[in-house]
């Protein structure tokens, strides 16, 4: 699995991914059912509020090899600010039916 990570912009000053890695390095919480090697092919952003340019980003982390896209629990669950994303299912909706082949995961940790 070549994954592509996308976090919140706004955590970025206060989180590394460092948990984000390590989850998927370990293969645990949301990468415990991945059978076969995990490698990181790109951290990124969703380039602030509302993502509109998770799109492109997206696209381009399949450009560079990405099979699946994973979301930073940053967008979903709110971690480590506990504000998630407000367009979080808005944009996980819209990067899923334009990208049909590849695989999502919308949390790490």
């Amino acid at each position: 699995m070549k994954v592509g990570l996308i976090r919140c912009m706004q955590t970025e000053d206060m989180c590394p991914a460092t948990t984000c890695i390590k989850v998927m390095q370990g293969k645990k919480l949301a990468f415990e059912s991945i059978e076969g090697d995990i490698e990181l092919i790109g951290i990124n952003t969703c380039a602030g509020c509302p993502g509109k340019k998770v799109i492109t980003r997206v696209a381009e982390m399949i450009k560079r090899g990405a099979d699946t896209i994973a979301f930073a629990s940053c967008m979903k669950k709110g971690t480590p600010i506990g504000f998630p994303c407000p367009h979080f299912d808005k944009i996980y909706e819209i990067a899923k039916a334009k990208n049909k082949d590849i695989k999502f995961i919308d949390w790490t940790h």
